[in-house]
């Protein structure tokens, strides 16, 4: 992944000419002045720990080792998978382990099992002295493939070495397997007996429950063929790219989990000007199409569903040294995307093979996606066994979109505000009974930028919201379950390019505060809340693609509690070091709030 940088503004300066070549885009620690040190430095995501890192895992099996040096181009690597023989375990952690020395951008890698995509992530900036950093990820919702034999394991990671980028990536790979006996779910009997559940008369409700929350049976990779890594890779508006697939005719849940990352032109996507800003100012930059992005799902021709990404910013982008020993929300594991595709089952559900693509409203060179079908089917039917569904109601969604802008010159401002709104009905017929599900989601989108001081000034204000509530009836239409969940991307960013006293060289001054809010609720007073947002500030001097020199701060605030768990942590750093780390997992007295999100 070619690391660029966002300010093309740079290119805005009356002394600067407009044809810059595009490498300007492009920055590097290569030319930083930095304090020397003989230690290498540990680089973290925060994030809250896994619920049972506090276990000794009954196993591990360490299943890869590899330095990435000059892997451009390349397919990925692969290591034979089997599950450990001999060995009890409900959980599965995915533990990705890198470490690098030298010159380098950020690459983005991930890691598919048997074509299924577990872990999209990235690499950090190196140093001379040397870094490393290890990623633990929960992969149990994945254990359908987990427990198969013989399949493979691939990870994707491209990068270049020569000259002036000497970092090689040293990755090494294990799965941690842990034996944790959970109160509602076991996947112990899961893996046992395949998970017969007995949804019949008084024990339907207490199952059903917690079948929503545990692992599909079977999970479809919908992705490439590998030669280039398992994603597709989308250049346009016009794309689309997926593969067919052929359900089995038992299956009576399906939910599609999306991975998404964005690059080239298009990696600072939230920062790119409409092409009549371009145009008018007669400027070269190619990071155009203005600063909406959506990600639709498609059956066939039919759009199903659709998400705005939360815009992770690899450890390369706006000031690097933002990024020195805290990288950005999601830079080691990037989030990926569940969206219910269940009341399409009485399109699936035909024997014949659909079609599920993806394409990204507005794009330019280039996103990375791929996707997980998961499916949960009934083993209890007789064969021959065909789950029956049917849609009751079905409004298409209501989708708005607004633009507008105003330029003087290479000032002035563009907004663009857009919402979807759904509301579905469908019953799906098993052995688990008739039950009815009843889907509402809202998404809404708005962004403003603002231009100021001939354009060296950039405001940059985004939100995303969703909210989806669930809800599902049994035959006599009672409510079995019910889950609200609610979520906002807020993103602000403040930058400015000033003359340096430094022949040759540019000030850049930035200021960012992004945030990744989310509360769910359940029947029954189950929630869950998560707050996880980070404040940076810096300035550097650069030439051409390389920092000179400059210095950050860089604060976040992470907070997770659910009815049994609670975590936060406070930390900060500044110029590259450590300066405070408070960590609590203490669970406070008060009750969850649970309120409504202000409109936009």
């Amino acid at each position: 992944m070619a690391i660029l940088f966002f300010f093309f503004f740079v290119s805005f300066i009356a002394s600067f000419s407009f044809s810059l070549p595009e490498h300007h885009f492009h920055f590097t620690k290569h030319g930083l002045r930095q304090n020397t040190s003989s230690q290498s430095q540990q680089y973290l995501e925060i994030t809250r720990p896994l619920p049972f890192a506090n276990l000794a895992p009954s196993c591990t099996f360490h299943i890869l080792t590899h330095d990435f040096g000059n892997t451009m181009g390349l397919p990925p690597v692969s290591a034979s998978y089997s599950p450990p023989a001999n060995c009890s375990w409900t959980h599965v952690a995915l533990q990705f382990n890198a470490s690098s020395k030298g010159t380098q951008y950020d690459r983005i890698a991930a890691v598919w099992l048997g074509g299924a995509e577990i872990l999209r992530t990235s690499t950090a900036d190196p140093t001379n002295e040397g870094i490393f950093w290890t990623v633990s990820k929960d992969v149990t919702r994945y254990c359908s493939i987990l427990v198969n034999q013989n399949i493979s394991l691939s990870v994707m990671l491209e990068n270049l070495v020569n000259d002036i980028y000497t970092g090689v990536y040293q990755v090494n790979i294990s799965f941690l397997y842990y034996d944790v006996k959970k109160r509602d779910v076991s996947l112990s009997s899961y893996l046992d007996s395949n998970r017969k559940l007995k949804l019949k008369n008084e024990v339907l409700v207490n199952n059903l429950r917690s079948e929503y929350e545990q692992p599909a049976d079977l999970i479809l990779p919908i992705s490439g063929n590998g030669s280039e890594g398992f994603w597709f890779r989308i250049l346009n508006e016009s794309e689309l790219h997926g593969q067919r697939v052929i359900i089995p005719k038992n299956t009576y849940k399906a939910v599609i989990e999306i991975y998404v990352s964005s690059h080239g032109y298009d990696e600072f996507w939230y920062s790119n000007p409409p092409d009549s800003y371009i145009q008018m100012n007669n400027l070269t930059t190619k990071r155009g199409h203005g600063a909406y992005r959506e990600v639709l799902v498609n059956i066939d021709e039919n759009l199903v569903g659709s998400l705005v990404p939360f815009p992770v910013i690899f450890t390369g982008g706006i000031n690097p040294m933002y990024w020195e020993p805290l990288v950005s929300i999601g830079a080691f594991d990037l989030p990926s995307y569940n969206i219910d595709l269940t009341p399409y089952l009485g399109l699936l559900l035909d024997g014949e093979a659909h079609f599920l693509g993806f394409g990204v409203n507005d794009s330019i060179p280039f996103w990375l996606v791929d996707a997980n079908l998961h499916l949960w089917v009934d083993n209890n039917c007789a064969l021959p066994c065909k789950v029956h569904t049917k849609a009751l109601a079905f409004r298409t969604p209501k989708f708005k979109i607004k633009r507008s802008s105003s330029f003087l010159g290479l000032d002035g401002s563009v907004e663009v505000e857009m919402k979807r709104k759904s509301e579905m009905s469908f019953w799906v017929n098993s052995t688990a009974g008739y039950l009815t599900t009843i889907i509402k989601r809202e998404l809404k989108f708005k962004s403003k930028i603002n231009f100021y001081l001939n354009g060296t000034e950039k405001n940059i204000k985004q939100k995303v919201k969703e909210e989806i509530e669930v809800r599902v009836l049994s035959d006599s239409g009672g409510t079995i379950s019910q889950t609200k969940v609610k979520r906002k991307f807020p993103l602000t960013i403040i930058s400015k390019t000033l003359a340096s006293r430094e022949n040759g060289t540019t000030l850049m001054l930035s200021d960012l505060d992004h945030e990744w809010k989310e509360k769910k609720k359940s029947d029954g007073g189950s929630s869950s809340s998560l707050t996880n947002r980070q404040h940076c500030n810096g300035w550097m001097v650069v030439q051409d693609h390389n920092v000179i020199h400059g210095g950050a701060t860089t604060q976040q605030t992470y907070s997770y509690s659910d009815d049994v768990d609670c975590y936060s942590r406070i930390i900060s750093a500044a110029n590259g070091k450590l300066v405070n780390d408070t960590a609590n997992s203490l669970c406070a007295a008060a009750p969850l709030k649970f309120g409504s999100f202000s409109a936009l």
